[in-house]
């Protein structure tokens, strides 16, 4: 699994004109799946955003987690994370996960990210065509790859 974390003051999905999902002070998360991704990336992958301090204490140090700030996660499925641009110009995303596997496993992880932070997160819809908004804080930006654990 692979996932784009974004501090965000503000984000938000729409789908066909209507919000489907959106939060104030948090974490958005663009989470891609591979073919290769199982229970133990999911387990790990769960804990390791919902620990991860990277919102400000009072000193102004990035020292705190989502869970610890009473943040939100809005949570956006996007398979383009496992791009390969090694030949040519026009992507293949052979590694992504097709959505018969991909979407039981996106599933998953929502339910443990839920389990983790102690409560629901707001997701798109898999799958579906969407138009992601957010506003940036800091801004702080970080790629996990659950596969790579750096």
């Amino acid at each position: 699994m692979r996932a784009v974390i974004q501090r965000v003051t503000e984000a938000s999905v729409k789908i066909d004109g209507a919000i489907n999902g959106e939060i104030a002070n948090g974490l958005l998360i663009l989470l891609g799946v591979e073919a290769a991704d199982g229970p133990d990336d999911i387990s790990w992958l769960s804990a390791k955003i919902a620990g991860l301090r990277i919102f400000n204490d009072e000193q102004g140090v990035m020292n705190r987690s989502v869970v610890e700030i009473d943040g939100g996660i809005l949570l956006i499925s996007q398979f383009t994370l496992f791009a390969s641009t090694r030949k040519g110009n026009r992507p293949s995303y052979i590694r992504a996960a097709k959505p018969e596997l991909a979407i039981p496993l996106y599933e998953s992880f929502v339910a443990a990210l839920s389990a983790a932070i102690g409560k629901p997160v707001a997701t798109g819809v898999f799958g579906a065509d969407m138009k992601v908004s957010l506003l940036n804080d800091g801004p702080v930006t970080i790629l996990i790859d659950s596969k790579q654990r750096e």
